[in-house]
């Protein structure tokens, strides 16, 4: 299973939730709604997920290794640390004195 892409769709400045992310395997398999997330520790990815009964929620899509998971993370987050930057260049340029 390869990462073939990855689409950042909205991107925060405030707030925790910092984006959210489509990811694509083998050109065939796309899972919508990955979340960016600034946590205490850093950045981290939240799959989907549904709420359930009392306020609880549950992942509806998931990788079932650790080695998967770190894969996916580190796909999302070199993408959106690409776009962060680009992003910065765009600010920085459009900048006049």
């Amino acid at each position: 299973m390869q990462i073939t892409d990855v689409r950042i769709r909205k991107i925060n400045e405030e707030g925790k939730m910092k984006a959210i992310v489509s990811v694509t395997f083998d050109q065939e398999f796309v899972v919508h709604d990955i979340k960016i997330i600034e946590g205490q520790n850093g950045l981290f990815i939240a799959m989907p997920s549904r709420k359930m009964g009392e306020g609880d929620f549950r992942d509806i899509a998931h990788p079932l290794t650790s080695e998967t998971r770190a894969k996916i993370r580190d796909a999302i987050l070199e993408a959106y640390d690409a776009m962060a930057e680009q992003q910065e260049e765009e600010n920085s340029d459009s900048v006049q004195f």
